[in-house]
């Protein structure tokens, strides 16, 4: 990939680039926890957007997409969100440099990326990040990795029209091989946890769905949870987040107003919890335990946060029956993607071939699955 990325490059713009990457990511537990300031612990993946930039001599930028045979110019005296677009998640990035007045040019830039779009692994973070950190040091602008995925965040929420908390970014830029991060996202401060899986594989199983609702339903459910924490703080006026809420008071404030708002934030004041057994689970080399809080994520997600789909419980109810798969669950945002299991290696084939023909049988598709490693964050390459 990197060859025909330098290849690609200097064919369009006769001169040598430099090389950049920045992993996808897994989030074992703790999902939709992150902007409500409460625990995570993602991981970043061997899957990783690639970039090849060079300055320009003008302030226009010229973006070509690999896997799209795309190109596009913008110019930095009037970049703006284009619908749909896929140079969104770079422009974004150019525009946030530009109101930090750390941009003093235009760029050439090709993309190429390994990463499933629409699957979960966060291939928008990965991308944003990338180019974050390619303009730090084309440009020499000096930040370090947690102010370039705060940047690469804050292009998200401008240019993408997602309100996304920060673990995408955070865990692209941070990550470690055989390392989880367990980020408190309320105050950023973080801790690696090994990952230590031994005779264990993470295995991903990709629905094919991409449902278009998922980016309003995802600002909808913030929308939800800022509002149960607004009629908390009514009463106890500490409260700035779920992560200081518990169910009592779930019960006492938020239930007589909205039945359905409760049952959101139970969900995620139980997720919270359930990152920090997984963190214990994983110190003490409980797999089991670890899987058994997944399956109780997927339920969660899917009962009372109600942002899962057909599509994703079939997989997670048809790996409960399989004894190889100790742990599974849907991940990211919602209604598609994939699925996470955690699957006894020597029975991985077998395992994926068995879910495959369920799929194929009661979805009527075919069910893509990819094998992931943890891997270390952002960095160039050449």
């Amino acid at each position: 990939m990197l060859q025909a990325l330098q290849q690609y490059f200097f064919e369009l713009f006769e001169t040598a680039p430099l090389l950049f990457r920045s992993p996808g990511r897994i989030n074992i537990i703790g999902e939709h926890t992150d902007y409500n300031g409460g625990f995570v612990l993602p991981a970043a993946i061997e899957q990783a957007a690639y970039i090849a930039i060079s300055k320009r001599s003008d302030n226009q930028l010229h973006l070509h997409a690999m896997s799209l045979n795309e190109s596009i110019i913008l110019s930095i005296d009037s970049l703006e969100p284009i619908p749909h677009a896929w140079s969104n998640y770079i422009a974004g990035v150019a525009d946030q440099f530009i109101k930090n007045n750390k941009l003093v040019g235009g760029f050439n830039l090709v993309l190429n990326s390994n990463i499933p779009i629409g699957s979960g692994l966060s291939s928008s973070a990965a991308i944003e990040c990338v180019v974050a950190y390619a303009l730090n040091e084309l440009f020499d602008c000096k930040m370090d990795r947690l102010a370039l995925a705060h940047l690469a965040q804050k292009a998200e929420h401008h240019f993408a029209g997602v309100q996304c908390g920060l673990m995408d970014q955070f865990a692209s830029m941070m990550g470690a091989k055989d390392q989880l991060i367990k980020l408190d996202c309320q105050s950023l401060q973080y801790e690696f946890i090994p990952f230590n899986i031994h005779h264990y594989t993470l295995v991903l199983f990709d629905t094919n769905v991409k449902h278009s609702l998922a980016a309003s339903a995802y600002n909808e459910r913030r929308e939800q949870c800022e509002q149960a924490v607004e009629w908390i703080s009514q009463s106890v006026p500490d409260i700035q987040s779920l992560r200081q809420v518990n169910m009592p008071m779930l019960a006492e404030y938020v239930l007589p107003k909205n039945e359905l708002i409760y049952k959101r934030c139970s969900f995620v004041v139980n997720e919270i919890q359930r990152v920090e057994s997984a963190c214990t689970a994983l110190k003490n080399g409980d797999l089991i335990k670890l899987g058994k809080l997944m399956f109780e994520t997927h339920q969660g997600l899917s009962a009372d946060y109600e942002v899962s789909c057909k599509e994703l419980d079939v997989l997670v109810e048809t790996v409960k029956n399989i004894p190889d798969v100790i742990g599974a669950r849907m991940m990211g945002g919602g209604f598609g993607g994939c699925t996470l299991n955690l699957i006894q290696t020597a029975a991985v084939e077998k395992t994926i071939h068995t879910v495959q023909h369920v799929y194929a049988k009661t979805m009527h598709t075919s069910l893509p699955t990819y094998i992931v490693e943890t891997a270390n964050g952002t960095s160039r390459i050449a």
